[in-house]
């Protein structure tokens, strides 16, 4: 089973690719499979984000009926 990669994680490998990417340090041959990584992590944070404001909103509304 593979291990949940928390927000932070995903931001900061993110942000690996990115640099190396404009850094110029990526081969051709490898800039496809970071490119894919990249997306997987957008999409991991992207849900994490989306999670995070249901539950927040989810608290506030509580805090309405109070």
């Amino acid at each position: 089973m593979e291990k949940q990669i928390t927000y932070t994680e995903a931001m900061k490998e993110l942000e690996l690719i990115v640099g190396e990417i404009e850094e110029g340090e990526i081969t051709i041959d490898s800039l496809s499979e970071k490119v894919k990584r990249a997306s997987e992590l957008i999409r991991i944070c992207k849900e994490k984000l989306t999670a995070t404001e249901e539950d927040v909103s989810k608290i506030l509304e509580g805090l309405k009926e109070t």
